[in-house]
């Protein structure tokens, strides 16, 4: 049986890009996503019985049961990767962002990955040498403003990464990140213009790129994997630098 990937938030972007780079190495495609056309277009590109497609809200966890079921019966109850690629982004100044935005950037991002880690656990132990790879961030390194709750949100998945990557290794399951900066996808096309740390920073990272990423990830897990050129330099920095040095750096390139 080909091995099986199952991918939240597969509709565009990342999510897509990972399947369509998957599919061409001849894996087995789940595609998870609340967009129902993106997924129908995106099967329709894939070679048939390559790809199974699920309607699914990761804040619903009756949602991803039936889901992740549904994909079950297509690899024997077996699942060989998860990627958890979901999220959305709300960009701004804190006090600017009403509560309910807050609320739900961390219902997607924490809680959505959480129930999917939860429901997936019985597949992926049922697997030999399975791996998981969860979508934090750059902003995991230290709180970034204009960010507050998206960063806070992808630090606590760098959190739960680390945290199973210990509690699920005795069932033969590895627990991995991957930690890129701003990516040239619809989500943060949106808060254009939201934060002047676009502009200081960059947005230069396709989502082409971070597939790859994705695939080496699977082949070479290591716990966070940080991307691109820039952010691999930053990040032994970032870990070993005084916070009061990090703080500076990114509050002058706020300013802009």
């Amino acid at each position: 049986m080909r091995k099986s990937i199952f991918i939240t938030g597969a509709g565009a972007g990342i999510g897509r890009e990972t399947a369509r780079l998957f599919a061409s190495k001849g894996w087995f495609i789940g595609a998870a996503d609340r967009d129902e056309q993106a997924l129908a277009a995106l099967k329709s590109e894939l070679e048939e019985g390559a790809c199974s497609i699920h309607l699914m809200d990761v804040t619903d966890p009756t949602s991803v049961a039936r889901s992740l079921a549904d994909f079950a019966r297509h690899t024997g109850g077996t699942l060989d990767v998860l990627h958890n690629n979901a999220g959305i982004l709300r960009v701004g100044a804190f006090e600017d962002i009403d509560m309910a935005s807050h609320k739900a950037v961390v219902e997607v991002n924490v809680i959505g990955l959480m129930n999917v880690l939860h429901v997936a656990f019985p597949y992926l132990k049922a697997t030999s040498r399975p791996v998981v790879v969860n979508m934090s961030s750059a902003s995991a390194a230290y709180g970034i403003p204009d960010f507050a709750s998206y960063s806070a949100s992808k630090h606590a998945v760098r959190a739960l990464t680390e945290a199973l990557d210990i509690e699920w290794e005795p069932h033969g399951i590895r627990v991995c990140d991957l930690m890129p900066p701003f990516v040239k996808t619809a989500m943060v096309h949106d808060n254009a213009g939201a934060s002047r740390l676009f502009d200081s920073l960059g947005v230069n990272l396709r989502p082409e790129e971070v597939a790859r990423e994705v695939w080496e990830q699977v082949r070479s897990p290591r716990l966070h994997r940080p991307i691109s050129a820039q952010f691999k330099a930053l990040w032994p920095v970032a870990r070993s630098a005084p916070a009061s040095v990090t703080r500076a750096v990114l509050k002058r390139l706020r300013q802009g």
